[in-house]
């Protein structure tokens, strides 16, 4: 049964650390059911590997259809699913075009913001979790989040996508919240290495 894990917050270092290529796929089937379970809990769009803890070129994504009204915004994410996508070592090979729309992200709870400059249009080569080759095609939206999720393998997040002058506003107008992400994110450290007992007087 897929296990619901948490995700990394913003001040977390991993968030910031390049992933490294995944070579051994033994363990990749289990692991992106488990992320895809606590991304559709989340009510998310998409989750990288880093957001969980684990440095490696994975992530999953999702698209969905259009919400019902009796459903209620409650309603399980994944009786919407339409597709998913469970991409590894993803490499743009081709880009097109510009856009910027509202982005969030699950490592940033509650924030949301427009400015990070995206490609219209772009190529992905990836492997799937049994480690086959794949080439996927994405326009518009899709392709917004998918350079969301390939950027977190890099170390980086959506603001760090903006201007300058919008990024700076972005962090000035959230400055608590984003202060509040890294006190929770340092406390998770700390409980994690307690219970690993790194740190403990010998």
């Amino acid at each position: 049964m897929a296990e619901i894990l948490p995700i990394r917050l913003y001040g977390d270092p991993i968030l910031k650390k390049r992933a490294l290529p995944v070579q051994d796929f033994s363990g990749i089937p289990e692991l992106a059911q488990d992320m895809l379970e606590t991304m559709f809990e989340a009510r998310g769009v998409g989750l990288a590997a880093p957001q969980v803890g684990v440095s490696q070129r994975l992530f999953v994504a999702a698209e969905y259809q259009e919400e019902e009204e009796e459903e209620g915004p409650e309603a399980p994410l994944k009786t919407r699913v339409k597709e998913i996508y469970v991409m590894v070592n993803p490499v743009i090979t081709y880009r097109e075009g510009r856009q910027s729309i509202l982005e969030g992200c699950l490592s940033l709870p509650g924030l949301y913001a427009e400015g990070a400059q995206r490609d219209l249009r772009v190529r992905v080569e990836y492997q799937n979790e049994k480690g086959e080759k794949k080439v996927l095609e994405a326009e518009g939206y899709l392709a917004v989040v998918l350079q969301h999720e390939i950027d977190h393998l890099d170390g980086i997040l959506f603001f760090q996508r903006m201007s300058f002058a919008d990024r700076q506003k972005f962090l000035e107008e959230h400055r608590e919240d984003l202060a509040e992400f890294q006190r929770r994110a340092k406390a998770f450290l700390r409980e994690e290495a307690a219970r690993s007992g790194v740190g403990r007087h010998r």
